[in-house]
C-alpha cells in the first residue's frame, strides 16, 4: 500500500497494490466536523428500511437497515427483490456532486446502510449486477463508528482487512467487483453506529 495525492486536491490518499483491482483510500475525505453532520442529520431525516431478502428459498430480513436512493431511472434488483429509488435527500445529493467532483465519476445511485451497533453486519458478495455495467466503479463513504471492511479474492485466496474511518472515502474500480468479493462482518467492539453510502452508475438495461 503506498500513498499518494491520488487527486490534485492534496487530500492524503492510500493506493492499494492489489492483483485483478484498483483501489484508492481517503481516510479524510471529510472532516470531522462536516462527516459528524451529515450522519445526525442522515440518521434523523431518512426513512430507514429492513427489507427481506430471498436467501436459500426463504424470506430473511437484512441485518441492518438500508435506503436505495438516486435518480428516477436507477431501479435495482438483489437477491430476488426490486428496489425502486426514493428521490435525493438533499445532503446526500451534495455529496454526491462533491465525489463526481472528487473521482471524475458520474454516480446517479446510493446505498445507504444504517449498522446501529456491531451485531448489524452485511454478508459476503460482489456488486456486480447488470445494472452497474461491465466495470462498475463503487464510491464507499463511511460516517460514524469505525468498522473493518474485508476484501477476499475469489480465485487466488487473497484477503485485506481495511478499518474504514470516520468521514473516508474508500472507490473500488477497474476489475475488483468481478474478482473480489467483500463485506462488513460482525464486530463485538463496535458499540455505537455507522452509516455508509456506497455510490454507483446505474444504467438502463434493455428489456
Amino acid at each position: 500500500m503506498t500513498e499518494g495525492p491520488c487527486a490534485d486536491n492534496g487530500q492524503s490518499c492510500q493506493e492499494l497494490a492489489l492483483p485483478d483491482a484498483q483501489l484508492q483510500y481517503w481516510p479524510e475525505w471529510l472532516n470531522a466536523k462536516d462527516a459528524a453532520f451529515y450522519f445526525q442529520q442522515l440518521l434523523d431525516e431518512l426513512e430507514w428500511q429492513q427489507p427481506e431478502l430471498r436467501l436459500y428459498g426463504r424470506s430473511v430480513p437484512i441485518p441492518r437497515r438500508q435506503v436505495w436512493m438516486g435518480d428516477a431511472h436507477c431501479s435495482y434488483r438483489y437477491s430476488g427483490v426490486s428496489f425502486e429509488p426514493v428521490p435525493w435527500h438533499p445532503l446526500v445529493k451534495q455529496l454526491t456532486e462533491k465525489l463526481n467532483q472528487q473521482t471524475g465519476h458520474e454516480f446517479n445511485a446510493v446505498l445507504l446502510n444504517w449498522y446501529a451497533n456491531g451485531e448489524d453486519h452485511m454478508g459476503w458478495h460482489s456488486d456486480d449486477e447488470p445494472e452497474l455495467g461491465q466495470s462498475p466503479q463503487i464510491a464507499s463513504v463511511s460516517l460514524g463508528e469505525a468498522r473493518w471492511f474485508e476484501l477476499r479474492h475469489q480465485r487466488l485466496g487473497m484477503q485485506l482487512k481495511l478499518m474504514l474511518q470516520h468521514g473516508s472515502l474508500l472507490l473500488m474500480a477497474g476489475d475488483c467487483q468481478h474478482f473480489w468479493q467483500h463485506r462488513v462482518g460482525k464486530m463485538a467492539k463496535a458499540q455505537h453506529g455507522r452509516i455508509n453510502l456506497t455510490f454507483r452508475k446505474m444504467i438502463k438495461i434493455a428489456k
